[in-house]
Parts: structure tokens; sequence; C-alpha cells
């Protein structure tokens, strides 16, 4: 890789890493339509470059997750009890998510992306606050609810606090204890996944040198040193910024990549 490019990759890195440990969003929604710019300028094979980029940025998650959940620990705003009642289901909904994907063209999956990453921006502007009353599900509902976050984050790349952030709101957990817990969560959607998309990807054909099944590995060993360096600035940041007024920043930010992918979907 060039220069020029390592240095865009670290900016994405640091970018990611940051709004990761901000919002717990994992950083995927926002690295997936960049490493798509970056592999289709690079001349990837048009059939593999979603598919690549949504393995790539889960795989940089397991490290910004490690590196992020600390930091919101040292807060003591982890709620361990949340992960691991929900980390079973992740497990399981994390390795099929990137099986689904495979099945999908690159078409299709940069369409589902674009929809979805909508769908959680439009989530994040409006910011609706839970109602009263509700708590968290038992242990048969949390493995429920753990499919399908790790069977959405797997597909799309993400670290699932597009969905368990909302989740733990909707049971009345705190939205500092959200996403605290949501980081943690990150971890095991990230393992899955990855091993997933190492396995599915695996003999595939048109991947590019220095891939390790769907995963670029120069993009991801970039990508997640940035990340890493920048995941527990963030995590400091949401302990004393007003997080509601970023979201909405971060919002218009999704709102233009979903756009992006779309766009892609189609050309």
């Amino acid at each position: 890789m060039d220069w020029g490019l390592v240095l865009v990759l670290l900016l994405m890195g640091a970018f990611g890493g940051f709004s990761a440990g901000l919002l717990g969003i994992g950083g995927g929604m926002i690295l997936v339509p960049f490493i798509t710019m970056i592999f289709s300028a690079r001349g990837f094979a048009p059939e593999v470059i979603v598919h690549m980029a949504i393995a790539t940025s889960l795989g940089t998650i397991l490290f910004t997750s490690m590196s992020s959940v600390r930091a919101h620990h040292l807060h003591g705003a982890v709620r361990w009890r949340i992960v691991a009642l929900l980390s079973p289901g992740i497990l399981l909904g994390s390795w099929i998510g990137p099986w689904i994907g495979k099945q999908m063209s690159s078409t299709v999956l940069a369409l589902f992306f674009g929809l979805f990453i909508s769908f959680s921006a439009t989530q994040m502007l409006l910011g609706k606050k839970p109602s009263g009353g509700r708590e968290l599900p038992g242990t048969v509902g949390m493995f429920a609810a753990g499919g399908l976050i790790g069977l959405l984050a797997g597909l799309v790349g993400a670290g699932g606090g597009f969905i368990s952030i909302p989740f733990m709101g909707w049971c009345n957990v705190k939205i500092h204890n959200a996403v605290a817990t949501s980081a943690a969560l990150g971890f095991p959607i990230a393992l899955a996944g990855t091993l997933s998309n190492i396995f599915y990807g695996w003999g595939v054909a048109d991947l590019p040198p220095y891939s390790l099944g769907f995963i670029y590995l120069p993009a991801l060993a970039v990508i997640a040193t940035a990340s890493v360096l920048f995941a527990p600035l963030g995590a400091r940041t949401a302990h004393r910024l007003p997080v509601a007024t970023l979201k909405k920043v971060f919002a218009v930010v999704l709102y233009c990549l979903a756009a992006y992918m779309l766009w892609k979907a189609f050309h």
C-alpha cells in the first residue's frame, strides 16, 4: 500500500474508533462505506467489494471493542450481566449473518446496507425516549434478542449498537450504561462474525492478495491500529459531552454514507 492510502485508512480508523467509543456503534456503519470506496478505487472485483468491506470492518471491531470497553469499565458503566445474557445469542447470530451475506450479490448487500443505515440514522436523529415500566426479558428473551442483534450486525459489519442501544433503552437501561454495554457486546459480535467471514470467504474467486477469507489484512491492520488509539478517547468523551447533540451530527454523516451505498448498489 502507498503512504497516501495508509494515511486515509488511519484517518478512517481514528474516526471509526472515536465514534465507536462515543456512541457504542462499533464504527462499522461509518467504516463500511469508506472501505467500499477505497476498494472500488483500487480496482477490486465488484462481486466481492461490499463483502470484503463488511468483513474488514467487523475485524477492526475486535480490537476497537476491547479498547473502548476498558475505558467504559473504568467509569463503572458496563452492565456485565446484560453482556452475559445477550452473548450466547449474539455469537450464533453473528456467525449466521455473514453466511446470509455470502448468498447476496454485492448489489443487494449494498442496497440492504444503505437502507439499514438510513433507518439507523433516523433512529439516532429522532432520539425517542423509551416509556417507563419495561424491564429486560428473561433468559430466552435475551437469547432471542442477542441472536437478532448478532445476525444484523454480522450481516452489515457493525458492532450492533444500532439495535442493542435502542433495545436496552426500551428496557429502561440508562443511555450511558447502554452505550458502554454495547461497546462490550461488540467483541462477541466481531469474534463470531470475523471467524465466519474467514470460513465462508475461504477459496472465493477474485479475492485480492493478502486476503484472509473476505478480510483484507493490510486495511485491517492499519484501521485497527488507529481505532484502538481513538476508541478510549471517544469513550471518555461520552461521559463529558451532550451525546444527544453529537448523535444528530453523526446521523447526518450516516445519511450521506447511506446515499453513497445506495448509489453503489445501482452502479
